[in-house]
C-alpha cells in the first residue's frame, strides 16, 4: 500500500499550477527547446498516451452516449477501482463550473495499492454511477495510460493501471495546455479513428467563439469559413458543445473500428483485468 496522507491532495492544489506553467515554458525563446526536449520523454510513447471521448449522442446514432460506451466496458473488466477525493486541476484553479469532488477514476490492479486516504476504493457498481454523473456535468471524460499518474499516486509502475479524467475546458492539465506542448508530446493526445467536425457553414455565423474556446488552437477563420486543422485537433468536442449556433457536428466514419482501434491500443499499455 502507498503511503499517501490527507493532506497530499492539499499540497498537489498548490504546485499544480507549476504544470500549466512548464508546458507553456516550453514556447519561451532560448530556454523554450531545452524545457521542451526534457519534457518530451514523460509525456510520449509508452508513457502517455491518451483520447478524449467526445459526448454527444449523434456519434452513433442512438441514446447511448460514447464515453459511456467505452468507459463501461473498461469498468466491468476491471480487477479493482478507485476515484480521488478531489480532482487536482480543479482544486488548483478553484474551478466554479464543475464540482471539486468529480475526481478522475483508475481502474486495474495497481490501483489496490492506492492509500485510502487520498481514494474511494469503489465497487464496479459505484464506478458506474460516478461516470454517469460526470458525464451529466458536462465533463468530458479522458482515458488511457498516464505513467506520471504512478508516480503521483504511488503505484508501481507494472502497466496495471487506467486513468479516466473527467475533463472541464477551464481547468484540465493537458487540455488546457495542449497548444503549448512539443509535437511529440501533443501526438500522444490521440483523435478517435475516423472522428471529424464538420461544419454547417450555412448555419454558422462567424462568431470566433469556437476560435475562442479551442484549447489546442486547432480553429480558425479563414475568408468566410471555419476551418478546422485536423492535424491539431484531438477531438474533445468541445467546439460542438460551445457553438452558440449548432454549426458543427462531430462526424465518425464507423464507430465500431474507433471503438476497436481505441481497445487494442489501450490494451497495449495497460492491463486493467
Amino acid at each position: 500500500m502507498s503511503k499517501r496522507p490527507e493532506w497530499w491532495l492539499a499540497l498537489l492544489a498548490k504546485i499544480w499550477p507549476l504544470t500549466w506553467i512548464s508546458a507553456q515554458a516550453c514556447q519561451w525563446p532560448v530556454v523554450g527547446p531545452l524545457i521542451a526536449k526534457a519534457s518530451i520523454p514523460f509525456f510520449s510513447g509508452r508513457n502517455l498516451n491518451i483520447s478524449y471521448l467526445p459526448i454527444n449522442e449523434e456519434l452513433d446514432g442512438g441514446s447511448t452516449l460514447l464515453p459511456i460506451r467505452v468507459v463501461e466496458e473498461f469498468i466491468e473488466r476491471s480487477s479493482h477501482r478507485v476515484i480521488l477525493k478531489r480532482c487536482t486541476c480543479r482544486d488548483a484553479r478553484q474551478c466554479e463550473n464543475h464540482p471539486v469532488d468529480l475526481g478522475c477514476m483508475l481502474l486495474g490492479e495497481g490501483t489496490r495499492h492506492i492509500d485510502p486516504r487520498i481514494v474511494h476504493h469503489i465497487s464496479r457498481e459505484e464506478a458506474v454511477a460516478h461516470l454517469h454523473r460526470c458525464v451529466t456535468d458536462g465533463l468530458v471524460p479522458m482515458i488511457g495510460r498516464v505513467k506520471i499518474d504512478n508516480l503521483i499516486w504511488g503505484v508501481p509502475d507494472e502497466g496495471k493501471m487506467l486513468t479516466i479524467c473527467f475533463c472541464c475546458s477551464c481547468c484540465c492539465t493537458l487540455w488546457t495546455s495542449g497548444k503549448y506542448l512539443p509535437r511529440e508530446a501533443a501526438a500522444s493526445m490521440v483523435r478517435l479513428k475516423g472522428l471529424e467536425m464538420k461544419v454547417d457553414h450555412d448555419e454558422c455565423r462567424l462568431c470566433g467563439t469556437c476560435v475562442g474556446e479551442c484549447n489546442m488552437a486547432a480553429i480558425s477563420i479563414v475568408g468566410d469559413r471555419v476551418v478546422h486543422d485536423m492535424t491539431k485537433c484531438i477531438g474533445c468536442g468541445w467546439c460542438v458543445t460551445v457553438c452558440p449556433w449548432t454549426a458543427i457536428t462531430p462526424e465518425i466514419k464507423d464507430v465500431d473500428d474507433a471503438l476497436g482501434e481505441l481497445r487494442t491500443r489501450i490494451e497495449t499499455l495497460v492491463d486493467v483485468e
